[in-house]
């Protein structure tokens, strides 16, 4: 009989802790690591030979959007081709529970315009005959699904507004009374027993940049203070768990925040006593924000010399937004431009060709967030024109170039465009975060900053974010230098485990999950490199965008094979990890 199930051998283990690496053997029993040292092959029943490449603790994504496609995709893909074993769901206040029946469409609609999740596709991959209503019983759904990672849950906010004041009351942000905060608080804790990691929501006030399918804000948007901090005082009471927001009701960028902002979240941190997952910060290359980051990482720091635990998320990928005018919605904290872009298609037509509305459009440009958005728009270029050759003259051309050989402004370029094309048109912004890998580099290099805002799951047709460990390794490690490879994998695993309060994840020692990746650092690469693939792979005939990896020669969740070569194994051995249960969190 065997001692181990697997025996890596050979290889360079870097385990997550910041310590330095060294060449070894690595021997995992009954999902977890048994041992690391010299061992020998004739004790296992499996070996991998991993000589001459790295074995390293698998990626924790801590801000995805899976809620719907864990239930089509087990292995939460574009994350799990990139060495991800473990990620967090109900990011930002948006899923599915609680939910009354009556309620259930009416959830599915808030996740279509802001994280751009196809309503056919949600309802064809999940159906709408739930078998849960409340969150201990969506927590016991998701524990029966097939998993091809791991998935640690918040407690979303939205659903919850809902579910206690009503639809019409949470959408007009109406003040809770006291019987409703304690019904939800009541909520939130039952929850937590059963192993939800706190609460999350998203603030940006009632023009937000992420709008309900009709251009409305949503419930979280216009909640008010004293809902959340009772919120906030009640999970300081647990001591337990964490929260996950984007408070930015004065934001003019995604990452620029008020003094108002800051200092209400400061409230949050002081009155729970808990890690605050600050969402998001970046480098920027936009003229008049180059230096944005710095701001932001010297409140951060003083927010831990002050005894409150802010981290900060950070979008560190290399990746631009394509869209078309059919589904974009990032501009919607102008009012305008929200009216503009919602309804159908030939609602959308009529509207972007009325010259009153136009010019309302053009004279609320500065209300438009650009900073995290791929920047102004008369730097956007025109990627295709589907259908229109007769348009291909404008290929490959900004916006603003267009609109001075023409002789208009760049957002009537825009439309013209748009319109002629039928609103198909494909227009390319600049990289949402900076190009510039001193500025990303000393942003990840903050002992307070966790790399990677992926959202996964979402913005499914705009966006290839769930590529950003891999392009941490190969762009900020290998190729510039930024970070070494301890350190890379120690804000990749350790620090998100940590901080989200999963003491046994995210390092490899010995009787830890065994969540593993072993790959070939020389040719470690996003496919493609600097673009995206179109795949057809979504419930209702649906597509998305999407950039795969090469050079990860095994991934390994709890101890099984679930990737080699890039090559699914079918294999399904992810857990749902709840709070306060044993050997998984403090």
């Amino acid at each position: 009989m065997s001692k181990y199930d697997t025996v890596i051998k050979n290889g360079t283990i870097i385990d997550g802790t910041g310590l330095p690496r060294f060449k070894g053997d690595l021997a995992i029993k009954d999902g977890k690591v048994a041992k690391i040292g010299r061992i020998a092959t004739s004790d296992a029943k499996q070996v991998i030979d991993a000589e001459g490449l790295i074995v390293a603790p698998g990626f924790v994504d801590l801000h995805t959007h899976y809620d719907a496609q864990i239930h089509w995709d087990p292995y939460c893909t574009i994350s799990g081709w990139h060495g991800v074993t473990s990620v967090a769901i109900g990011n930002c206040g948006f899923g599915f529970a609680p939910a009354r029946k009556e309620n259930r469409e009416r959830l599915l609609q808030m996740m279509v315009r802001t994280e751009q999740i196809p309503y056919d596709t949600m309802v064809e991959g999940m159906g709408l005959d739930w078998e849960w209503e409340s969150l201990p019983e969506w927590m016991d759904h998701l524990d029966k699904l097939p998993k091809g990672v791991n998935l640690l849950s918040y407690v979303p906010l939205n659903p919850l507004l809902v579910y206690v004041l009503g639809l019409e009351g949470a959408k007009a942000g109406r003040q809770a009374t006291k019987d409703e905060i304690g019904e939800m608080n009541r909520l939130i804790s039952e929850a937590m027993d059963a192993g939800m990691m706190g609460f999350s929501f998203q603030r940006f006030g009632q023009n937000s940049i992420q709008a309900d399918f009709d251009g409305t804000p949503m419930p979280t948007d216009v909640v008010p203070d004293e809902t959340l901090l009772a919120f906030a005082d009640m999970v300081g009471q647990r001591g337990e768990g964490f929260i996950q927001l984007l408070n930015a009701k004065n934001a003019d960028a995604v990452n620029v925040r008020s003094d108002e902002d800051r200092l209400f979240i400061e409230e949050i941190a002081r009155r729970t006593g808990r890690p605050i997952l600050f969402n998001a910060l970046l480098a920027s290359d936009e003229p008049g924000h180059e230096n944005v980051h710095t701001e932001t990482m010297k409140w951060i720091d003083s927010c831990f010399e002050r005894g409150l635990r802010v981290y900060g998320q950070a979008v560190t990928v290399r990746a631009p937004f394509v869209f078309s005018l059919e589904d974009w919605n990032l501009y919607d904290s102008s009012p305008a431009w929200s009216r503009a872009t919602t309804g159908t298609t030939e609602e959308k037509k009529v509207k972007l060709a009325d010259p009153a509305i136009r010019r309302q459009m053009i004279a609320e440009e500065d209300m438009l967030v650009t900073t995290g958005v791929g920047g102004p728009i008369e730097g956007i270029v025109i990627e295709a024109t589907p259908g229109h050759p007769e348009l291909a003259k404008y290929h490959g051309r900004a916006l603003g170039e267009i609109a001075k050989s023409e002789g208009k402004h760049h957002i009537e370029a825009m439309l013209d465009i748009g319109l002629a094309g039928d609103l198909k048109v494909l227009y390319k912004t600049a990289d949402i975060a900076s190009c510039d890998p001193k500025k990303v580099g000393e942003l990840v290099r903050n002992q307070h900053i966790i790399p990677g805002v992926s959202d996964g799951g979402a913005h499914t047709r705009f966006f290839t974010g769930g590529s950003f460990t891999t392009e941490m390794l190969t762009w900020l490690v290998r190729d510039t230098g930024q970070l070494t490879l301890e350190q890379a994998h120690y804000r990749l695993s350790y620090l998100p485990a940590q901080a989200a309060g999963f003491t046994d994840r995210g390092f490899l020692r010995e009787g830890a999950p065994a969540d593993i990746v072993i790959y070939d650092f020389d040719k470690l690469k996003r496919v493609p490199e600097v673009d995206y693939e179109i795949a057809h792979d979504f419930p209702a005939n649906e597509w998305r965008r999407v950039q795969r990896a090469e050079g990860y020669r095994w991934t390994l969740v709890n101890g099984e094979v679930t990737f080699r070569d890039g090559e699914c194994t079918g294999r399904t051995p992810g857990q749902l990890l709840r709070l306060n249960r044993v050997g998984q969190s403090t």
